[in-house]
């Protein structure tokens, strides 16, 4: 009697899927969180802060217009229509024109903003690397004199906010409210400045850089929205009588 050697072939299931799927599911949820993390600082300021800052009269970090006197001052800037070198806006000589005047006197002094945590920030008067320390405009007055004293400061996302970190120290500039206090120690003298205007601006303007000398002022700007160079953030005060 002959043996017979049966073969049973089983047919394998096809691989699972669901894995796959899973894991595609959540390479696009987080996706969709960078997204959301990246874009959410913007949106809410458009709808948030925005709306409660009108546009004026400020500042171009590559100012168009040709030295001008005006009525109610001067404003200290020349004519300049190159393009930001290599799109770096942490240099200050991009954010100025060509030629811009700059004041031969190296001089450095200390910006604190409480409510933001910034302490003893490092400030230099002709300057230019933004990302070492924040930037006096040069021909501006200095902080306790009469007239407007000009500073650049870089800002990224909100959420990078580092009061330590001069490449995102301004980063939540605009949370800042009207009465809020600037202290500025310049040669062993402090001076505290309070917040009276905001202002939102197109990066074509350039009265930011007008010197009135009724009083003594500080002007502080970044850009904005958050993480980006689209407009301007100008952030006004003026000194506190003793």
């Amino acid at each position: 009697m002959r043996n017979t050697v049966r073969y049973m072939y089983i047919k394998k299931p096809p691989p699972k899927r669901g894995i796959f799927k899973l894991f595609s599911y959540f390479l696009i949820g987080v996706g969709i969180l960078l997204i959301f993390y990246v874009v959410f600082p913007i949106l809410s300021w458009q709808f948030f802060y925005a709306p409660g800052l009108s546009s004026g009269n400020i500042i171009s970090p590559i100012p168009k217009t040709a030295m001008i006197k005006q009525s109610f001052g001067t404003v200290l800037a020349q004519s300049a229509d190159n393009e930001v070198k290599n799109g770096d806006l942490t240099n200050a000589s991009n954010w100025f024109p060509t030629g811009n005047p700059k004041t031969n006197v190296q001089k450095e002094y200390a910006l604190s903003i409480p409510k933001l945590g910034i302490k003893d920030a490092k400030v230099l008067v002709g300057a230019d690397d933004l990302s070492k320390s924040l930037i006096h405009y040069g021909g501006s007055s200095l902080p306790g004199e009469y007239g407007n004293a000009v500073i650049f400061g870089h800002s990224i996302l909100p959420q990078f906010f580092d009061p330590k970190n001069y490449k995102a120290i301004f980063s939540t500039l605009h949370t800042l409210k009207i009465g809020d206090e600037i202290i500025i120690t310049l040669d062993g003298v402090t001076y505290k400045y309070s917040i009276f205007e905001f202002k939102i601006v197109e990066p074509e303007n350039i009265s930011v850089l007008e010197q009135t000398y009724d009083n003594s002022y500080v002007t502080l700007i970044t850009c904005t929205p958050p993480g980006t160079y689209w407009k301007r953030l100008v952030v006004k005060a003026q000194i506190e009588k003793l």
